[in-house]
């Protein structure tokens, strides 16, 4: 394979990239969303500056995504903590889940979601839709909701959604330095609510020293909400260099 070819490809194994190139969309993305009350110093000591912690709130989501152009099928789980940035409220993704390599490579790689191999699912027992969150073969989360008790606002769904995320990339160099080490913007725009229920809800987190989801503990379950949309993720913008005073 020539120099200017090697180049031209996207992603390794250049005869079997790891990954397609986007943009993706999202058909039929389904949100099981607890919001919960925990410990503001623990957020505290997770969120990294320049960002500043809004609320002691987290939320809890689990995400089934079962139609993704050029990823296929996959669900994702995650926290996401409210902060703001010079001024503008957003949510700081702190950690994702997922069941798919190649979406764990291509947010990681293209984006700067903070994605690790877990084994979430996000299923309808009987009358109660139900979350669950494995990693390796241990339990981490459990997570229920009434099933579409009542209908939620699509605006107030929306909300919920779009507001900009933030997230921090970090790649080691091969030194063990880091070579990138940045805070990201997005933010969604392109996307459609198909669906919105808000229910009873009930969250257990279960500690686990690689997927420590229970070190932002359950105090209170404040609100809980099941979406479902169509939608296209955004590519990130670098809103702050952690290296640019060393380069």
């Amino acid at each position: 394979m020539r120099k200017e070819e090697v180049v031209k490809q996207f992603t390794t194994p250049l005869d079997a990239g790891a990954f397609p190139l986007g943009p993706y969309r999202f058909y039929n993305r389904e949100y099981l969303n607890i919001l919960y009350r925990t410990d503001l110093e623990s957020i505290r000591k997770i969120v990294p500056e320049p960002l500043e912690v809004t609320s002691p709130l987290v939320r809890f989501e689990i995400m089934k995504m079962p139609d993704v152009t050029g990823l296929g099928s996959y669900t994702e789980c995650g926290q996401v903590i409210p902060v703001s940035f010079e001024g503008e409220e957003g949510d700081y993704l702190h950690a994702m889940y997922v069941d798919s390599f190649p979406a764990i490579a291509s947010g990681r790689e293209i984006g700067a979601y903070p994605k690790k191999m877990g084994k979430p699912s996000l299923y309808v027992d009987s009358d109660t839709l139900v979350g669950l969150m494995d990693y390796g073969s241990l339990r981490v989360a459990t997570a229920t909701m009434g099933y579409k008790h009542f209908p939620l606002d699509h605006s107030e769904a929306l909300q919920e959604i779009v507001k900009p995320n933030y997230m921090l990339k970090k790649m080691p160099g091969y030194d063990g330095y880091p070579r990138i080490c940045e805070l990201v913007r997005s933010q969604i725009t392109d996307i459609k609510i198909q669906g919105a229920w808000s229910g009873p809800a009930r969250l257990e987190l279960f500690a686990h020293a690689l997927a420590p989801m229970a070190d932002l503990p359950v105090i209170e379950v404040v609100s809980a909400s099941h979406i479902i949309t169509e939608l296209s993720l955004p590519s990130p913008t670098v809103i702050y260099d952690y290296l640019a005073d060393e380069k």
